[in-house]
């Protein structure tokens, strides 16, 4: 553990450069959030299946990867794969605006090089969360945890505005050369923390097979971790279906413009900026599992208004208040529930299958996200754009009854039992 490990402040040398580096990177991302629906729907002229691949691209390879890249995590240096990762994906995303300029980017090209960046994310993503145990003492997890979830909030607030006025000035592609930017600010900050790993993982005797099953185990025996795993995968297709289809019904039905599109997850990130702030008091109140049942709850409630929004003329103004307000709900339950679930699978996961526990979670999850873009897009194309909003509804509804009505309900991190 790094010298000044113990407190998650920015007296700790290594969690200022960790923080700085997530900030950067969730600021770049947030512009991208705005940009890459702007270039596949207005500037390649996507249709809605073809909206569901582009969705879909980024998801896949944790589905082909993410086991993998656990077991590697847990047995290379994570710092030096958080730097090559950041690195990969600066490239492939630079890539975009480069073939755009040249005039060769098409769909197809565009989700090669979304596979690209996935594959790059897969153990960039493992190895940053199961990084930060290495870098903060465990009893100051949760903070850290919600400091970074206020970071990428005030990201989310800042950035899809911004990024919603950069389409209009710069163009898509271009905009998201500069998430490109953050990536590699990215990777010179975390290359340049000093942080000292643990040394367990050097074992002589490896199997992938074993090593893969060890983490499998962990995570879907332990009796809280499992039900949090199966709701979060649930709760991965509905949101990818549900942002799908949201940005045909926003830019095609409704036909708000890119800048008001950014607005929309700008007051997201507001609301998940306020649910990060709360986050360590409900959880130290509440439970983590409590909490995060209860921001499951929220999910429904918050996608039930956009499935009745009107469409009518002259109804404008009532469909993007309902849509503004869905979207604050929706920010407000991440915010409430991310740091807790995190801090859960940190606390409860040991050191030695943290890789291996993130790498399954996130390559389950990435894989139901994917699974749930391409049903978000053939959805809106056999049901209409609107009407699919309806079992989004309800599949953000199982992903609640699958929490409430397990262990996880009454899970809190300092719970280590399988």
């Amino acid at each position: 553990m790094s010298d000044t490990a113990g407190a998650a402040s920015f007296g700790n040398p290594a969690f200022a450069r960790y923080f700085s580096a997530v900030s950067m990177s969730a600021f770049g991302t947030a512009l991208t959030a705005v940009a890459m629906p702007v270039l596949v729907v207005d500037v390649l002229g996507a249709d809605a299946v073809e909206v569901g691949i582009v969705n879909a691209a980024q998801f896949i390879p944790y589905a082909l990867l993410g086991l993998l890249a656990g077991v590697y995590v847990d047995r290379w240096r994570r710092q030096r794969v958080v730097v090559w990762a950041s690195v990969g994906r600066a490239v492939s995303l630079a890539l975009i605006p480069v073939l755009w300029v040249t005039g060769m980017l098409q769909i197809w090209v565009l989700v090669a090089l979304l596979l690209l960046f996935g594959a790059f994310s897969v153990f960039g993503f493992a190895a940053t969360q199961s990084l930060l145990p290495q870098i903060v003492e465990r009893r100051a997890l949760l903070a850290a945890n919600a400091r970074l979830d206020q970071a990428e909030a005030a990201a989310q607030t800042a950035g899809p505005a911004l990024g919603g006025a950069l389409v209009g000035i710069l163009g898509a592609p271009l905009t998201l050369a500069l998430d490109a930017v953050s990536y590699v600010v990215d990777a010179v900050l975390i290359a340049g923390a000093r942080i000292t790993e643990s040394a367990q993982r050097a074992s002589a005797e490896r199997s992938l097979r074993r090593e893969i099953a060890e983490g499998l185990r962990w995570t879907y025996r332990h009796r809280a971790l499992a039900p949090l795993a199966w709701s979060t995968h649930t709760w991965f297709f509905a949101n990818a279906a549900a942002l799908t289809v949201l940005a045909l019904f926003a830019l095609r039905t409704l036909g708000i413009s890119p800048f008001a599109f950014g607005l929309l997850f700008a007051v997201a990130g507001v609301a998940t900026l306020v649910g990060a702030t709360l986050a360590p008091r409900a959880g130290a109140r509440f439970g983590s599992g409590a909490t995060i049942t209860a921001g499951r709850a929220m999910y429904p409630i918050a996608w039930s208004l956009v499935a009745l929004a009107p469409t009518d003329p002259g109804t404008d103004a009532a469909a993007l208040a309902m849509l503004f307000t869905a979207l604050a709900l929706h920010g407000l339950a991440g915010g409430l529930e991310n740091a807790n679930e995190m801090t859960f699978r940190q606390a409860v996961t040991p050191d030695a299958l943290l890789g291996r526990t993130n790498g399954t979670m996130r390559a389950a999850n990435r894989t139901m996200g994917a699974l749930g873009a391409l049903a978000g897009g053939i959805g809106a194309t056999v049901l209409g754009v609107q009407p699919s909003f309806v079992w989004v509804v309800g599949v953000f509804l199982l992903a609640f009854v699958i929490a409430v009505c397990s262990p996880l309900r009454t899970a809190r991190p300092d719970e280590t039992t399988g």
